[in-house]
């Protein structure tokens, strides 16, 4: 005869249950595969009607099954049962007058459908998100960020359950709420103050994982890897894991300490740290900064026009944490920052890097300057690397791949040089 179960976790009728006479029938230690077999049919809230087979069974459990069933041994490589013949037995016997489902449920114990944990699971998960609506009011970065965060794997990755999920949302947030830090901390005083444990924001920590994330949508810098590009990605939010390392390279730039006036009189270039710009800043900003990519320009300046030469910033690649310091310091008293860089796609990537940091404009920087200098060298070396785009001129990314060569700095050295020419 054949049945369908009730719901997993419902009432089941115990109280017309013979434990004694179920436990004969069923209860041998050599049965407990079929009740797993049921369970797992309840479980996923199937029919527990037809065959569940066993290989390779042993004696024991051939023999516990031929008394249940009241059937003569067989052989064979295999043990079937069918379930409809146990409901039938059991209901028959009086041992279980409800029949399989509840037999199988007063041995071993309630049964919950999957549906119901994934369901919960579900609603679990779904909550723990929920400290991320404090973001709403920071902004459509991190709420953009946090959307993000909601539909990707990340989060789950990290924390593996919900509970520890809202943890890490809870404490991610509360940092986000703080940052930007200013004026610049260190990261561990930081993360005492704000989580009471200096190693929260650690290196590899999910935390630390999860609140870089959000630095980036934040402040918008690039994504990366390694030691140095954490470091730089900490301090553009004003968190310093090593104020020391992270430098900017500068000439005739004052106001700062007496040695970088010093340097400014001979017209020597300094090399400005984190910590003396987070310390000791510029007290005053020229009206104009020219900013270049590579230090061979800055050094040829110093050499061509030394004290003499305006101010002029070297980012000498990817805008260190130092770097974006010092040139938003300038932008906020006053300063118009004119930027060069390379004529190829890493040289626009590093100036797009910059522009959504501070805003700049274009020194001998634009399609057109790019066209000239590529009319004047015959033997420029081809464009390499994925193409992209140059937010302050429209027209310079479709030149590049029009001409295909890469026109550095070094190139048109002579053009910079007259322009710093005082």
């Amino acid at each position: 005869m054949g049945m369908s179960p009730p719901r997993p976790g419902s009432p089941v009728g115990g109280d017309r249950l013979d434990l004694d006479r179920l436990g004969r029938l069923l209860g041998d230690p050599a049965l407990a595969w079929l009740l797993e077999r049921v369970r797992r049919r309840m479980e996923r809230e199937e029919p527990l009607t037809g065959p569940v087979s066993l290989t390779g069974p042993t004696q024991a459990q051939r023999a516990a099954a031929e008394r249940l069933l009241g059937r003569a041994p067989r052989a064979g490589r295999s043990l079937t049962v069918r379930l409809d013949t146990v409901d039938d037995v059991l209901r028959r016997s009086g041992a279980a007058p409800d029949g399989l489902a509840s037999a199988v449920t007063a041995l071993t114990g309630p049964v919950t459908a999957l549906s119901d944990i994934r369901e919960r699971e579900a609603r679990a998960w779904q909550e723990a998100y929920a400290p991320l609506d404090a973001l709403d009011a920071l902004g459509p970065e991190l709420v953009g960020w946090a959307a993000g965060l909601r539909q990707g794997g990340l989060v789950r990755r990290l924390s593996r359950t919900p509970r520890a999920a809202r943890t890490l949302l809870a404490d991610a947030v509360a940092v986000l709420h703080r940052l930007p830090a200013e004026p610049a901390v260190s990261l561990p005083a930081f993360a005492a103050r704000s989580l009471g444990n200096a190693h929260a924001l650690d290196d590899q920590t999910p935390l630390a994982t999860v609140v870089l994330s959000g630095i980036r949508a934040l402040t918008g810098f690039p994504d990366g890897t390694g030691a140095e590009w954490r470091r730089e990605a900490w301090a553009s939010a004003g968190l310093l894991k090593d104020a020391l390392s992270s430098s900017v390279l500068t000439l005739n730039l004052r106001g700062g300490a007496p040695a970088l006036d010093w340097l400014a009189d001979t017209g020597e270039p300094a090399v400005l740290t984190l910590r003396h710009l987070t310390r000791h800043p510029p007290r005053t900003a020229p009206a104009t900064v020219r900013v270049c990519e590579n230090p061979t320009v800055l050094a040829a300046a110093a050499d061509t026009h030394g004290s003499a030469c305006p101010p002029l910033v070297c980012l000498q690649g990817q805008p260190s944490a130092a770097a974006l310091t010092l040139l938003r310091h300038l932008h906020s008293h006053g300063a118009t920052l004119l930027y060069h860089g390379d004529f190829d796609w890493g040289g626009l990537r590093i100036a797009t890097t910059l522009l959504n940091r501070v805003p700049w404009r274009p020194w001998r920087y634009t399609a057109a300057h790019y066209r000239a200098a590529a009319a004047a060298t015959p033997l420029a070396p081809p464009l390499t690397g994925p193409p992209t785009k140059a937010p302050w001129d429209a027209d310079l990314a479709g030149a590049l791949s029009e001409l295909g060569v890469r026109i550095e700095e070094e190139t048109v050295l002579e053009d910079l040089l007259t322009d710093l020419a005082p």
